[in-house]
């Protein structure tokens, strides 16, 4: 058969790819086995992105909470920015959030490459070796990082993540015969440099303050100022923090942690005096006082 089998079917062969300093930056989404402690008693699935340079194997990683498009692309961002520098295009597979449709980004993906001036490269459907680089990351990843490890909580995960990347940068990579971190002060020569400020990944939308002044947001209410009541504020909600601001007039409406534990209620302190005093009556418009006037001087007038 190994003699008869060219004669009716074509050799297969293999293309070996070789990488140029600060060409591409491969990324995946890799779900760690165990929960993440988030506090309060709860846990929650947690996704990291991962991220790798072509040419050095240089590697970085950002823990989120959801596969939606703003946490993807928070986590892109964290990862550049650790890395240190701008590739010339970022590699995806089609994952959801960030591939469209036929090889097109989405709106908001395109918008962050936009804003980074990098270009774009979506892998073809069911071909994982073709970002075989992060593909090989994410396998050491859940091999070496994950297994015998504890947390205390999210930012005890991304603290004890981020060291990770340090020790796995600085040990000799196997392909290479190089320490990423040696080729990667190579590869930032060409590479662009960070912009001064960050692209903006925030999730933004504009809501009237009800009279149950609360804001919800991944299953949590946050309380807004009581005082803003029938007045719009933009929601925006950052990586770490949930706030509010009065359109009309840029007034503060909130600044609360952002809550990764599910189904709270996080009620300012300020807010929660403000709401007491509205209900004992002690700052309301109270009703306007009018003046009883006697009988008797309607009865002089119509004498």
């Amino acid at each position: 058969m190994r003699e008869v089998r060219p004669l009716f079917l074509a050799a297969r062969t293999t293309q070996r790819t070789v990488y140029r300093p600060g060409e591409i930056c491969q990324f995946d989404v890799w779900q760690p086995r165990l929960e993440v402690p988030v506090g309060h008693g709860q846990t929650r699935p947690g996704w990291v992105v991962v991220a790798c340079l072509g040419y050095s194997r240089a590697g970085a990683g950002a823990l989120v909470f959801s596969k939606q498009t703003e946490d993807l692309l928070a986590g892109i961002r964290r990862c550049l920015w650790q890395l240190g520098g701008l590739p010339q295009t970022l590699v995806w597979d089609r994952q959801a959030g960030i591939h469209a449709h036929d090889g097109r980004p989405t709106r908001e993906f395109a918008a962050l490459c936009g804003q980074l001036k990098v270009g774009w490269h979506f892998c073809r459907a069911r071909d994982p070796q073709a970002k075989g680089v992060v593909e090989r990351l994410q396998g050491y990843a859940e091999t070496n990082f994950e297994p015998g490890r504890t947390f205390a909580n999210e930012l005890d995960f991304q603290g004890q993540l981020d060291a990770w990347f340090v020790k796995v940068n600085a040990r000799q990579h196997r392909t290479t015969r190089a320490r990423p971190i040696d080729r990667l002060a190579e590869e930032l020569e060409v590479m662009t440099a960070l912009p001064a400020t960050a692209p903006d990944t925030d999730r933004r939308w504009v809501l009237r303050v009800s009279p149950d002044p609360y804001v919800r947001f991944d299953s949590c209410d946050y309380s807004l100022a009581p005082d803003l009541v029938g007045r719009r504020v933009e929601i925006r909600i950052t990586d770490t923090e949930v706030l509010a601001v009065a359109l009309d007039t840029g007034e503060l409406a909130c600044r609360h942690a952002r809550s990764f534990a599910r189904h709270r209620t996080i009620t300012a302190l300020e807010h929660a005096r403000a709401l007491k005093r509205r209900r004992d009556g002690s700052d309301t418009d109270r009703e306007p006082v009018v003046e009883t006037r006697s009988l008797a001087i309607y009865d002089a007038l119509t004498a």
